[in-house]
């Protein structure tokens, strides 16, 4: 039996008979686009982070390009962000026609070093976009202080940290807006693309809705502000509104899975082997679990022979990719970023992993790591 990083199989077996009543839901609705299960879903996820609004969107890409549009970032302006991070986050700034100014990130948590962005203020930056990557959360407080003392939007891309806590607040409550993505991989995820911006800023999400519908408001013919066509598909929504009630318990599953890794492997740190580091008043949902070893290449290769198929998050840090050349970003200008792209690694993680996939990663790891 082959262990992947992720595999949606084993929950649809569990969960088949809702997600196909969910589907029939919005087939037998007479509303095909938009309609009430997006906004049930809209209202009920809003709810979940205790603000008032939330725009469903097509994907997570278009949330953080709306998001950062909707708060006021457009041509000329530059945001703040890190080159560890899936591609998407810049591609997003990129959207808008603003610059990405990347900050190297933390060597013990892979988040932004929020002690590089002051210096990387400059009259043109508009916003900062910190990503709470892996599933744990940027230290708010220090975005927001920086953030409130020069003006600043802050978007949070939360695109990996659904459910996730800093100092019990939830990811996606502490900027002024916040971005999602719902792809099937996610801690709460569809069964195909989608989105959502949340915030309580009602001028953002008035913003947000013309933007994902063209730009219309009143009515279908007028366009009040040039938009997209970016809405939320209603199967994906009824999809995930059920899925969302499960939310929590998928958190749970996933730490359980983190647990029996940290138990299994935790001795091995003095073999090179580093398993992610929880930081104080955070609560980690583990969209994915980022092991990192100086032969990482070597233990991708050999977990292979066991039937264990690992992946890279991320191999390539954005500044180093031929579509951002034009940033200027030589090599060696993040240092930590491109160190640690050739040392991490994601172990199997989501919450309906086999506890016999999850002893046998345990076991293969050790035997791999212990023979170096």
């Amino acid at each position: 039996m082959t262990a992947y990083v992720w595999d949606y199989l084993p929950e649809y077996e569990q969960e088949r008979e809702e997600l196909l009543e969910a589907v029939d839901t919005v087939f037998s609705s007479g509303q095909l686009v938009l309609g009430p299960s997006v906004d049930g879903f809209e209202r009920e996820f809003a709810d979940y982070h205790g603000l008032a609004h939330c725009t469903g969107v097509d994907n997570g890409t278009n949330a953080v390009r709306l998001g950062l549009h909707a708060v006021g970032v457009g041509p000329g302006d530059e945001v703040i962000t890190v080159s560890n991070t899936a591609a998407p986050t810049v591609v997003a700034i990129d959207g808008v026609g603003a610059t990405p100014v990347f900050v190297d990130i933390r060597e013990e948590d892979y988040l932004i070093d929020i002690d590089q962005v002051a210096a990387a203020i400059t009259p043109r930056t508009k916003a900062l976009l910190p990503v709470h990557l892996y599933g744990q959360c940027v230290d708010m407080g220090a975005i927001n202080d920086l953030a409130e003392r020069h003006g600043l939007a802050v978007l949070e891309d939360c695109a990996q940290a659904h459910g996730a806590r800093h100092h019990g607040k939830l990811a996606g409550t502490m900027g002024r807006a916040a971005a999602f993505s719902f792809y099937p991989t996610k801690v709460l995820g569809a069964y195909g693309d989608g989105g959502a911006v949340v915030t309580d800023d009602e001028a953002v999400d008035a913003s947000l809705r013309r933007l994902r519908y063209y730009g219309m408001e009143k009515t279908y013919y007028v366009v009040e502000t040039p938009g997209y066509n970016s809405r939320l598909d209603a199967v994906q929504a009824e999809i995930l509104r059920r899925k969302l009630t499960r939310l929590d318990t998928y958190v749970e599953g996933r730490r359980a899975v983190a647990r029996r890794y940290e138990e299994g492997l935790g001795d091995l740190a003095e073999k090179g082997l580093l398993l992610p580091s929880v930081n104080e008043g955070n609560e980690h949902v583990y969209y994915v679990y980022v092991a990192r070893h100086p032969r990482r290449d070597e233990i991708i290769e050999a977990l292979k022979g066991y039937g264990i198929t690992l992946n890279i998050s991320y191999p390539w840090p954005v500044h180093t990719m031929s579509g951002f050349a034009k940033l200027g970003y030589g090599e060696g200008s993040l240092p930590v970023t491109e160190r640690l792209a050739k040392e991490i690694f994601s172990l199997p993680m989501y919450p309906s992993l086999p506890i016999e996939l999850q002893e046998k990663v345990i076991s293969a790891v050790r035997e791999v790591v212990l023979s170096f």
